[in-house]
């Protein structure tokens, strides 16, 4: 894949896989967007009177995916639901059930789970077609993500769109299924892990690394350059300390259903933050304009699918 150009001044912390994935991330992202659809807010959104500011057309909101969109990890409902259609055995199964209860209560990734489930995941779906692959996302939405939206969340989406501005996902997970997620929630597109295919079939390898820590940072200022987006405009909302990166590339970041981590930096950074996980208001601390974008819960589950990278 050719170097997209697209990156403003990055920080040292990132590496040149990081680089390459998030770039390769927003070109995906770009050639994916699609139209919004009219989705009405859920009962319990949050009213921001101030922000997302009605017509700033140079500012955007990036989503992280897990636990901050959807309940649990969604790579492990993407397993879940290619065991069901034979893609691998029991074992294997339980490796991913185990890697997401990990993720739920300890609420952050274990390096080691996230390269298991990496590796496991690219040898699944090695060989298979990614039209293949993109089709069985959609049913596996249906059958186990769509009743894991929280609803909190959702209308924070909808108020950026309702305000003109495009809505991001980014994710971890495999570009192919966070695309479908966003396609289905109305937003503007994904940014997720990205992996070459030749002739439409995947070949088992990485373009990068995974969408994680610096690489979503990358991936979002590539996006934003691309785009015309002006970061001190634009909003973010993860629940993990992993997507500081990001967060601090923002000026309205928000710590969505926080790990421990991120609540205390939330805290201290003085961040908008809610919580969905109880009945309880959700909690704010900070001023109205801070910002953070997301993390993911990387290592659970199944089928790192990728993009296409065409040669």
């Amino acid at each position: 894949m050719a170097a997209l150009g697209w990156l403003t001044p990055r920080r040292r912390s990132a590496t040149a896989r990081s680089v390459l994935a998030g770039e390769a991330s927003a070109e995906a992202a770009r050639k994916s967007s699609q139209e919004l659809e009219d989705i009405s807010p859920a009962p319990d959104a949050v009213q921001e009177p101030e922000f997302p500011v009605l017509g700033d057309d140079k500012a955007a909101a990036f989503f992280d995916l897990d636990n901050t969109v959807m309940q649990g990890a969604s790579l492990f409902h993407f397993g879940r639901g290619l065991y069901k259609r034979k893609f691998f055995e029991t074992r294997d199964l339980a490796r991913f059930a185990w890697q997401q209860a990990w993720f739920r209560l300890a609420g952050s990734e274990d390096p080691e789970h996230m390269q298991d489930a990496q590796n496991s995941a690219l040898s699944i779906v090695q060989g298979h077609r990614v039209a293949e692959l993109t089709i069985i996302g959609e049913e596996i939405y249906d059958e186990y993500m769509a009743e894991r939206i929280w609803p909190g969340t959702r209308a924070l989406a909808q108020a950026h769109i309702d305000a003109g501005q495009k809505v991001w996902l980014v994710t971890a997970a495999p570009v192919e299924i966070a695309q479908v997620i966003a396609r289905r929630l109305g937003l503007t597109g994904a940014l997720g892990t990205v992996a070459e295919s030749v002739d439409g079939v995947y070949t088992g390898k990485l373009v990068g690394e995974p969408l994680h820590g610096p690489a979503k940072a990358e991936a979002v200022r590539a996006l934003a350059a691309a785009e015309g987006l002006d970061l001190s405009r634009c909003a973010a909302y993860s629940d993990s300390h992993n997507d500081i990166p990001m967060l601090s590339l923002v000026g309205h970041p928000y710590a969505i259903n926080p790990d421990s981590k991120l609540r205390k930096h939330a805290r201290d950074m003085d961040w908008r933050l809610r919580d969905y996980r109880t009945a309880r208001k959700a909690a704010k601390v900070g001023l109205p304009a801070a910002a953070g974008v997301g993390a993911v819960a990387g290592g659970t589950a199944a089928a790192i699918a990728l993009h296409r990278r065409r040669r």
